[in-house]
């Protein structure tokens, strides 16, 4: 299993190649993607339904199918695809004064801030 962040930059990865490799008539297979990037091919299915299944990639079955993005790349930001990986992942289960006073108030001003900044990016 990939780590979260390892599954965010993978997913990323995928993004910016299937961007570059697909067109608006034509997809790349996950084997395909897979082996430009060197990641595992076992694992770029539940990527690429995930990114599919949040809407940012377009999926064909058969044996020409593969993906291509679901909206021009420029409509798709780094925040789409983070959240896009990060929805069915579980969060950690904490809890506690100091949690709750301290790491819960941290995290959510980080996020907000990292979030302004992948927005940003396309």
């Amino acid at each position: 299993m990939i780590a979260q962040r390892d599954r965010t930059m993978a997913a990323v990865s995928v993004m910016l190649d299937v961007a570059f490799h697909a067109g608006r008539k034509q997809v790349v297979c996950g084997a395909e993607i897979a082996e430009r990037l060197g990641l595992p091919r076992r694992g770029m299915e539940p990527l690429l339904q995930a990114l599919s299944r949040t809407g940012l990639l377009d999926s064909a079955r058969g044996p020409h199918g593969g993906y291509r993005l679901a909206r021009p790349a420029r409509d798709i930001s780094v925040a789409d695809i983070v959240e896009a990986v990060g929805a069915d992942e579980p969060r950690a289960l904490l809890s506690g004064r100091l949690h709750a006073v301290v790491v819960e108030t941290l995290w959510g001003e980080l996020d907000d801030a990292a979030g302004e900044v992948l927005r940003a990016l396309t």
